[in-house]
């Protein structure tokens, strides 16, 4: 029986590793939430850790979870569109939407791991999509823009993050648990359709654009590696609340050296730092309220938060050259759980962010429109008859638009107009041993 679990479990890493992860955009480019319970309690779980994944959250968690294995499966669905007066029929004043959905559907894999070294100190491991950004336009939306170059390829961007997080949690006394992550990331990056910002950017960089493509578009799949820390606490006030804190690094990254004339600092995409604070409620023992705040600082890195500047200014790929001008984001976790019997758990959630894309960055945003901000989720865990744990939460981010400032003025970056909605579902299964 632990041979064969064994054997399970190191399936589990290897499919979490090689199956591609999914791009999505829920609160800014990172999930709602790390973990199919904490995803169906809208993301929260700073102060209330339920599997091997709470290390994607809080590792202060870990050593509460115990002896246990969980992976798991999310299909997410977004529907991303952009209005413009770009695309096939240029400046005509139809202000045609153009979706860019030609990929629908993105699997999204997880698994954790977590074994006490005896009953005060535990080590584990979290794998985990830390986030991404999708858009997939058939048409190329930026085509007949001011620089002229008429790229009618398909246009739009894949970003995908995982992060591999090795973890030590220990509890200091009955009331208070610490614990730390080394947080091993990996990224890839795509783009296509974007040659006509060619005029935008430097021929005389690292790369050079005397195509309309080198170093900023149809580069293929680039990767980039890097590293950040996460700690955390989990303190117990009494039988009813408990409170818990945890800060995340800045995740320095290698840079994508193919599209140095995309990004800030010649391919520079660092991960920004995060942090939050939770607090758990019991007002029943079979009644568990949880509540998160966490603040995600993409005003911190130049390739999100830089101005786009229009035309008119800043050089694609330089050291201050124009970015997609998030701001940081503050996002409200609200989440429910009632064990209805022995064997089920039900729970709800509601998820809320300010999107971090304002009226007069639209433009770029096209392929990044990261806007939605409600979430609502449910799920549950259904506990079988041999011990396991069958989990599942479904999620869905009501549509929002972003319209830009400068809608008749393709020049400037608040041209045009962002939507999206997104759909979700997961299941994962876990068992303690």
């Amino acid at each position: 029986m632990e041979y064969s679990k064994k054997n399970l479990i190191s399936a589990a890493v290897a499919v979490v590793l090689c199956v591609p992860m999914g791009a999505w955009a829920t609160n800014g480019y990172f999930a709602h939430g790390y973990g199919i319970k904490a995803k169906g309690m809208g993301g929260a779980g700073v102060a209330y850790s339920q599997d091997a994944l709470a290390a994607a959250t809080n590792p202060a968690g870990m050593v509460m979870v115990g002896n246990r294995v969980d992976f798991g499966l999310e299909a997410f669905m977004p529907d991303r569109a952009a209005q413009s007066n770009f695309g096939p029929s240029p400046n005509s004043g139809s202000g045609d939407w153009y979706e860019g959905n030609e990929t629908k559907l993105f699997y999204i894999p997880e698994f954790g791991y977590n074994r006490m070294i005896n009953s005060t100190m535990a080590v584990g491991v979290s794998v985990y999509g830390n986030g991404g950004m999708n858009t997939d336009y058939k048409e190329g939306i930026y085509s007949s823009n001011p620089l002229g170059l008429n790229d009618q390829s398909g246009t739009g961007i894949n970003l995908e993050q995982l992060f591999i997080a090795p973890t030590f949690s220990m509890k200091i006394n009955e009331q208070h648990s610490f614990g730390v992550s080394l947080n091993l990331a990996y990224q890839r990056f795509e783009a296509t359709g974007l040659s006509d910002f060619c005029g935008f950017t430097d021929p005389g960089g690292p790369a050079g654009c005397a195509d309309g493509t080198d170093g900023l578009s149809e580069q293929g799949t680039d990767s980039s590696t890097g590293w950040g820390v996460r700690v955390g606490w989990v303190g117990k006030l009494n039988e009813m609340i408990s409170l818990g804190a945890t800060y995340q690094s800045e995740t320095k990254m290698s840079k994508f050296d193919k599209y140095d004339q995309l990004f800030a600092e010649q391919g520079s995409f660092n991960i920004p730092a995060n942090y939050a604070l939770g607090i758990a409620i019991h007002p029943t023992p079979k009644t568990t309220v949880a509540l998160d705040i966490e603040v995600i600082k993409y005003g911190d890195i130049k390739s999100i938060a830089n101005p786009n500047n229009g035309w008119s200014g800043g050089i694609l790929g330089s050291d201050n050259g124009p970015g997609f001008g998030w701001d940081d984001m503050t996002v409200y976790k609200l989440g429910v759980q009632h064990q209805i019997n022995n064997d089920l758990i039900l729970r709800a959630g509601f998820n809320y962010g300010g999107q971090p894309i304002s009226e007069s960055e639209t433009q770029f945003n096209v392929i990044a429109p990261g806007i939605v901000e409600k979430h609502l989720t449910l799920g549950g865990t259904w506990t079988l008859a041999n011990g396991g744990e069958l989990s599942g939460y479904y999620m869905h981010a009501f549509e929002e638009t972003v319209k830009g400032d400068s809608p008749a003025n393709p020049q400037d970056a608040g041209h045009g107009n962002l939507r999206m909605s997104q759909d979700a579902i997961g299941i994962a299964y876990g068992w303690k041993f």
